[in-house]
């Protein structure tokens, strides 16, 4: 009986030694898995690093680039897209930009962005409509990005947004080779669970940021160069 015993106790020790060195493995394998879906989020944050700001505190840049989101059935901006383009007119009206260049999709599933941004800055926020100019292919961040280097000659920029998206903006901007810093955009309306749900959904599209990034995309529109920007300029 008392081998019988040992050998029993001996059988569940090695069972939980067997456990245990599975546990450890799966834990391993998890850590190192989250890491990998991470990696680009933490690409796009800490690459971002030092390059975002509040409205209060932004430095100066002859542009400000406004990222399109949706618009409401009445053809005005949504409250984010408000929100964004009362912190560009901000900027302006404080000298710490002189002309906004509008980038959004001009076909989108909500209507025509760059179109609304513009009628809301020039009518509702009262902004010269020279200073404005609009890029009705900025179809993501990536694409009003390099289609602002590569079609309206952009350098220098400040880059507007709401806290969720400012750091992969401002990073896919600074590596496509723009000097760019980021500008947190007002949000009065949005809710932590909108932050959240925002938030999350800017973690996932990290990755395709950095695929974007990784392959040199081209811009999904191709288009001759534009003086627009270096026009609004000049005649600031």
């Amino acid at each position: 009986m008392t081998a019988v015993t040992g050998s029993r106790q001996a059988a569940v020790r090695g069972w939980i030694t067997r456990r245990r060195r599975l546990l450890r493995r799966l834990a391993v394998a998890a850590v190192i898995a989250l890491l990998l879906v991470s990696g680009p989020w933490l690409w796009t944050t800490f690459a971002a690093h030092g390059h975002v700001y509040d409205e209060a505190d932004a430095p100066a840049a002859d542009v400000v680039i406004v990222l399109g989101t949706e618009v409401l059935p009445d053809g005005q901006p949504s409250a984010r897209l408000a929100g964004r383009l009362e912190t560009a007119a901000a900027l302006v009206r404080s000298g710490r930009a002189r002309v906004v260049l509008v980038s959004g999709d001009g076909n989108g599933v909500s209507g025509d962005e760059p179109a609304a941004m513009t009628a809301y800055l020039t009518g509702r926020l009262g902004v010269d409509p020279r200073r404005v100019v609009g890029d009705p292919a900025g179809l993501d961040t990536y694409d009003s990005c390099i289609r602002a280097r590569d079609v309206y000659g952009v350098e220098r920029a400040l880059v507007v947004t709401q806290s969720y998206h400012v750091s992969r903006a401002v990073t896919l901007c600074r590596h496509l080779g723009l000097d760019v810093d980021g500008v947190t955009a007002r949000c009065p309306s949005c809710s932590t669970w909108l932050i959240a749900r925002k938030s999350a959904r800017d973690y996932l599209a990290s990755a395709k940021a950095a695929w974007d990034a990784v392959r040199r995309r081209p811009p999904a529109v191709s288009s001759p160069d534009s003086p627009a920007v270096e026009d609004a300029l000049r005649g600031t």
